[in-house]
């Protein structure tokens, strides 16, 4: 899923802040349409009537969270594309593409490290909850949405059968955050 949305994400985001002008305006109207449209409902609804499978519901989420990846590339490649570096690629006869590669984007991806770890533990929470109403992956592959709903009819008699899940959700959600926010500070306190 954040590979998928962060393609799409760091492409528009770069392209948008490096260019400005048009391509911006354009970049910026799809990441303002894709912030209109709320996650969890459209999810819900594609993958209600399209059936659950693992391969749809990683598509779903990968489409419909590229939107931070796009913010934090546009905005971190406006300031990256007036730095000393870029005008002497520029000025060596670099094309656009290979700035855009070798030297923009190996400059942003602290940043977007940081996003990603955020992203997946966003990603990780949505499944489950698709998985919770029946919506996500198949009943054979093992969901911790799915060990919860199927421990809901056992919850006053056993109620570790939906504790043990729902701790292992926590805490992985939890770990990947702390590994985010162990990032942010990481690269943060790095000497730019």
């Amino acid at each position: 899923v954040v590979v998928v949305s962060g393609a799409i994400g760091i492409t528009l985001g770069v392209l948008g802040g490096f260019f400005g002008g048009r391509v911006d305006d354009v970049v910026l109207f799809l990441i303002t349409c894709r912030l209109s449209i709320p996650v969890v409902l459209v999810a819900l609804a594609v993958v209600g009537l399209l059936g659950s499978s693992t391969s749809l519901v990683v598509a779903v989420l990968g489409l419909l969270l590229w939107d931070r990846f796009a913010v934090v590339a546009r905005a971190t490649t406006m300031q990256v594309r007036n730095l000393d570096y870029v005008a002497a690629a520029w000025a060596a006869g670099s094309s656009t593409p290979r700035i855009l590669v070798s030297e923009v984007l190996p400059n942003i991806m602290t940043h977007l490290a940081v996003v990603g770890t955020l992203e997946m533990a966003l990603a990780i929470l949505l499944e489950a909850a698709l998985s919770f109403l029946g919506l996500g992956v198949p009943p054979p592959l093992p969901s911790w949405g799915l060990m919860i709903a199927e421990g809901r009819d056992f919850m006053f008699f056993s109620a570790w059968v939906i504790w043990i899940p729902g701790i292992a959700l926590f805490t992985l959600v939890l770990a990947i955050n702390l590994l985010g926010d162990g990032l942010r500070d990481l690269f943060g306190a790095a000497p730019s």
